[in-house]
């Protein structure tokens, strides 16, 4: 379905940096020189200090326990929120925890990533929201569905609830600043870097005409995506976002081989199955390198799991902010492919105007879950 023009380019108060709060961890020099830098940037006032284990320094320090998070966190910022209901956006900066233990909700029901918890603020007191269980072999947990996913409205709590947050984040201090200055160079002027989308044509191609697939469907859950979504469902969303970056006329390359393609620049949106592609190359993949404002998702499942420098495992989001991508999410644990954004609706928004954070939480079905999108909120390249 074609969605209307004067609802994707509506944008009240898009770049307004009073909509944004900043969160700074005091205990951490990296959270604190960070938080600095954006407020400068972007000239925020709205910053909440907050104290607590340094992220920056250990990968043991990335978990923290749920008890913690809600003294040493979540009140602070809530207590500021309270007194600023205009706030739809909260930033949070590397030295802050990325993941959760003990909650009441996440993978294995106790562990999400601490950025979800905060994005499903005030959801588990609404009687409007839908709970879900996601489940699929080993692996199940507990979390909402997302009010915002494929809104052709733009974001603000008042209407949604909950909050679109994102990180600054990356193997570096710098690497997490220079996130910002991509995203303020990117709106300097219309960008002309392409799009590219590496279907891998060897799952096959589900069917075009659900893309994208909704996890609630007549007011019922749609188990079809509640458990585990089919691999070519994905690449049939991937080739939908094809189609309609096309008809929007931004550059585009959808490669549709059984090679996996890197060592390409100027980007301005990338997906692609990462390390899962059966033909994956790590040395294409280092070599992937973005314009300023260009975005990117990979379904693999512990894209996230650290911002820290590490040997082995699956494919890291970190490796792509070092590619100079100005956003990008991933997963600090297992989400289930059916939490991975959807191509089709995170291309078609951020091109045609949405903010970085409206973009991939438009495309995210759930929240309280596993979920980490790195970049400015308010990045906005495409916007008229």
């Amino acid at each position: 379905m074609l969605l209307s023009f004067a609802l994707l380019l509506a944008a009240p108060r898009a770049a307004d940096p009073a909509r944004v709060v900043v969160v700074e961890n005091t205990s951490s020099p990296a959270s604190v020189e960070i938080a600095e830098d954006y407020v400068s940037k972007r000239s925020v006032k709205n910053l909440v200090k907050v104290e607590c284990q340094d992220s920056a320094t250990s990968t043991a320090n990335e978990t923290m326990t749920y008890a913690n998070f809600q003294t040493a966190i979540e009140a602070p910022v809530l207590a500021f929120l309270s007194k600023h209901p205009k706030v739809d956006f909260i930033v949070l900066t590397k030295g802050v925890p990325i993941r959760l233990t003990d909650a009441p909700f996440g993978m294995a029901n106790k562990q999400p990533s601490l950025d979800s918890a905060l994005a499903a603020t005030g959801y588990a007191e609404r009687k409007d929201v839908v709970k879900v269980v996601l489940s699929d072999s080993a692996f199940s947990g507990k979390c909402w569905v997302n009010r915002f996913w494929n809104s052709t409205e733009r974001f603000s709590h008042e209407k949604f609830g909950g909050y679109l947050v994102t990180r600054l984040d990356g193997y570096t201090t710098e690497e997490a600043k220079m996130l910002v200055t991509y995203a303020v160079e990117s709106e300097k002027s219309r960008p002309t870097g392409k799009f590219f989308i590496d279907v891998a044509e060897g799952h096959g191609i589900g069917d075009v005409k659900q893309v994208p697939q909704n996890p609630v469907a007549d007011g019922k859950l749609d188990l079809h995506v509640i458990n585990e979504m089919a691999y070519n469902d994905w690449d049939a969303d991937m080739v939908v976002a094809g189609q309609r970056l096309a008809a929007k006329g931004v550059p585009l390359q959808v490669d549709r081989t059984d090679v996996f393609v890197g060592r390409m620049g100027d980007l301005m949106g990338y997906c692609s199955w990462g390390s899962n592609d059966p033909k994956f190359d790590a040395k294409a993949y280092s070599l992937i390198r973005f314009a300023p404002g260009g975005i990117a998702e990979t379904a693999v499942s512990t894209s996230a799991r650290t911002f820290l420098p590490t040997q082995g495992g699956q494919s890291l989001i970190a490796d792509l902010v070092h590619g100079r991508a100005t956003g990008v999410k991933g997963y600090c644990d297992e989400p289930l492919l059916q939490a991975v954004a959807s191509p089709s609706i995170l291309f078609e928004r951020y091109a045609s105007g949405w903010t970085l954070a409206e973009s991939y939480y438009a495309a995210s079905r759930f929240v309280g879950w596993e979920d980490i999108v790195i970049g400015d909120p308010l990045c906005a390249p495409y916007s008229k």
